[in-house]
């Protein structure tokens, strides 16, 4: 039973080492692996502003200067249901997930939040808090709308 349960575990998760060569939006990039083979990754635990909304091409920006070009480690999960792999990106060590929270640059994707190790999901409510309380990035508006809202709001 215990030999089931881990093998399903290390199934379920694996690790991508790839250079960053698109970036979507503020949660969304796509990377190559060493065999030249396009991941389109979509970041795990946040949720970034859309492009057309409200500091949606500066969380863009933001992603692209913290990590295009360069290599990173991808801890990947499941696939979502339009085939972009979840994944929490790590640079040098750097959780940039949460980085894009410090920054105030992305929700923190609260009905995903199972999905996380429960210390990531503390790390990254903790992270969007603060970035709260120092009214940073996208909490500087006083009212701002999550992007769950946005695009519910955006469907004819």
């Amino acid at each position: 039973m215990l030999l089931l349960v881990c093998l399903a575990l290390s199934v379920a998760a694996s690790t991508l080492t790839g250079r960053v060569v698109a970036i979507a939006d503020g949660d969304t990039l796509t990377a190559l692996d060493e065999h030249k083979v396009q991941h389109k990754i979509r970041l795990a635990g946040i949720d970034a502003p859309e492009k057309r909304q409200a500091y949606g091409q500066r969380s863009r920006q933001s992603l692209a200067d913290l990590v295009f070009n360069r290599v990173v480690q991808i801890e990947l999960g499941k696939k979502d249901r339009y085939g972009r792999e979840i994944g929490k990106v790590m640079l040098d060590g750097q959780d940039i997930n949460l980085e894009l929270l410090r920054l105030g640059l992305a929700w923190h994707y609260k009905a995903y939040e199972r999905e996380q190790s429960v210390q990531d999901r503390a790390l990254y409510a903790q992270a969007e808090q603060q970035a709260r309380a120092g009214r940073l990035g996208l909490w500087r508006d006083d009212h701002p709308l999550a992007p769950w809202a946005y695009r519910k709001n955006a469907r004819p």
